[in-house]
């Protein structure tokens, strides 16, 4: 079981806070934007935009702000920034290795801020290619368990994606995530909507190859430094090689 994806499933299905809310929602807009720029506005045509807009339609985006976005990103409407992506690589408590995906149209505002963020919550930024050698980029699917009035088994979410290109299959307690390689993404959310299986995001991250199991001590640290960085205007993602066990979880939650 993934421990990261499971603590940010699990943290963002409780982000009903205005402010936390808020700023998720904005990020979610603006990979909107950015889809429609790179591969046109039409849904249809732009499988990375059907999935942000998916996506962002499950956090309760408005239907005008996602319209919107659409319009600035293809060009229709006036207004879109110049977003560019950029990765940074570090360390947080306990040998954790991190990744932080940055979107943004300012890159010294992006790097002094992150870097802040990781300075004081016990992190330190690492040379490019120090730490991205341990992820790899996959495609991940996460699908709600409870799917109208019934609840779904492993088995039938890996019947449904196996021919599809499913690797692995990680059960998150309220959802299970499957695990491809980045080119069959489109598949198996494609394969999944065939079995009439609804699902919460499809995306294209990056996954650890082994994880560091963190204890009580290390666990509260990582979390704080996360959400810390996570916070952050320019940050899209953070991705981190964590697992942390249910009773570790009981005691932070506790």
């Amino acid at each position: 079981m993934s421990g990261h994806s499971k603590w940010a499933t699990t943290k963002h299905k409780k982000a009903v806070v205005d402010q936390r809310r808020s700023k998720m929602n904005t990020k979610l807009v603006k990979n909107i934007e950015v889809a429609a720029r790179m591969g046109g506005g039409d849904p249809a045509g732009n499988p990375t935009l059907y999935d942000a807009i998916q996506k962002a339609k499950k956090s309760s985006v408005t239907k005008d702000n996602i319209e919107r976005a659409v319009q600035r990103g293809s060009g229709a409407e006036a207004g879109g920034a110049d977003y560019q992506t950029i990765m940074y690589e570090g360390y947080g408590p306990g040998g954790v290795a991190l990744l932080v995906e940055c979107l943004t149209d300012n890159k010294n505002r992006a790097a002094m801020e992150v870097r802040t963020a990781m300075t004081r919550n016990g992190g330190t930024l690492a040379d490019p290619g120090s730490v991205s050698f341990l992820f790899h980029r996959k495609g991940v699917v996460v699908v709600p368990q409870e799917q109208d009035g019934r609840t779904l088994a492993e088995d039938d979410v890996l019947e449904a994606t196996l021919e599809a290109g499913a690797d692995d299959i990680n059960d998150l307690g309220e959802s299970f995530e499957v695990i491809s390689e980045a080119t069959d993404l489109l598949g198996v959310r494609t394969a999944l909507q065939a079995a009439g299986f609804d699902y919460d995001s499809a995306d294209a991250s990056f996954v650890p190859d082994a994880q560091v199991e963190l204890d009580a001590e290390a666990a509260p640290k990582v979390f704080r430094l996360v959400e810390a960085l996570e916070d952050l205007d320019d940050v899209q993602n953070v991705y981190a090689n964590f697992d942390v066990s249910d009773e570790v979880m009981a005691t932070v939650d506790a």
